[in-house]
């Protein structure tokens, strides 16, 4: 048997029925497949369901509003998906009268697509001749043939790319994709693969050589930045103020608190004494109730360090609050989308 052969005969056996796998709809798969970046398909799969059922069609998409659909986002994170999402979906309204661009130049064209989605996309829903890389190919064709290529650089996409078409032969593009995705996936994990139980270990150089952990090949270690946020929960009466991000930073287009940021780890002490503050409580003269403890979120790129302050203002007819800054009440803050930080703090202390 081929390679691709083998390949999909263990597909048929061991893939899993997740519904985007059943349809060729490319709006459908379109959507599976920028909720599923940076996301696992247990988390994703109950996101998908809703996404289709709010937003049936590209039309419902491009017709509703950012902070809708960013409300519907909450949760998954890397709210940029989110927002290309919305900007493609208008693009195809308005570029393509509504209807989904059935090739991989035209697909790849739409904001928020990489050459690896256009070429799951192309293949799935149009069964064009396309090689799908992900993370888990990667791996697998890494280890399979020992290449060492770091995979975060320029030249390994090119060369796993090439790799895979070939190997394709004369496999229906939708399902060779499929499997090989899979197949990385659920066999030829990062950690403890079940190697001995592998229907290509005869052939795979990782195996042979005892090497399995050394595949694939990374040259860059990610370097995360450390930021330190002070927000200040503003109760007025039996409402509280939030603020829209708007600047270029994580969470643009999301709600959160009024905030101030320090440079640097400061003692609660520290910070109460800090200019900083002085200054701000001066032109917003508050009572603090309360200061949470240091609550840490990890990103991909930085670690966020963050205290909640709770505040009232010292005179609620004198108060006056900053530009931009929005009064809600309890009811009135569920339909904004707010950073993942900030929902896990208020779900176990409560503002209102």
């Amino acid at each position: 048997m081929s390679f691709g052969d083998i390949l999909l005969h263990w597909y048929q056996r061991n893939k899993r029925e997740l519904p985007w796998r059943s349809t060729r709809n490319p709006y459908y798969i379109w959507l599976s497949e920028i909720i599923l970046q940076q996301t696992r398909v247990e988390q994703g799969l109950n996101y998908y369901l809703r996404f289709i059922e709010k937003y049936p069609d590209v039309k419902k998409l491009a017709e509703a509003p950012l902070d809708e659909v960013l409300k519907m986002w909450q949760g998954l994170g890397y709210y940029s998906r989110a927002r290309n999402l919305h900007a493609a979906a208008k693009f195809i309204v308005t570029h393509h009268d509504g209807k989904f661009p059935d090739h991989y130049e035209a697909i790849r064209n739409l904001k928020g697509v990489g050459d690896y989605t256009a070429a799951a996309i192309s293949s799935f829903a149009f069964d064009e001749k396309q090689a799908v890389v992900d993370g888990n190919v990667f791996r697998f064709l890494s280890r399979y043939f020992g290449i060492s290529t770091p995979i975060d650089s320029g030249k390994a996409k090119k060369e796993f790319r090439e790799i895979a078409f070939g190997l394709m032969d004369k496999h229906a593009p939708h399902e060779f994709n499929q499997a090989i995705m899979e197949f990385g996936s659920k066999q030829c994990k990062p950690g403890s693969p079940d190697c001995s139980n592998c229907p290509m270990n005869v052939s795979c150089f990782a195996f042979e050589n005892n090497r399995v952990n050394d595949f694939p090949v990374k040259n860059k270690k990610l370097k995360v930045k450390h930021r330190y946020f002070h927000y200040l929960i503003i109760k007025s009466g039996k409402s509280i103020f939030i603020q829209k991000r708007t600047e270029k930073d994580i969470w643009a287009e999301l709600y959160d608190f009024p905030l101030l940021e320090s440079d640097k780890k400061q003692s609660e002490k520290k910070f109460l004494s800090s200019d900083e503050w002085k200054q701000w409580s001066k032109q917003h003269p508050v009572v603090i109730d309360k200061i949470s403890s240091e609550k840490k979120h990890l990103l991909s790129h930085q670690t966020i360090h963050a205290r909640f302050i709770h505040l009232r203002p010292k005179n609620e007819k004198t108060f006056k609050p900053q530009k931009g800054w929005i009064l809600v009440n309890k009811n009135g803050f569920r339909k904004y989308a707010i950073p993942r930080l900030t929902d896990r703090y208020l779900a176990a202390e409560p503002a209102f």
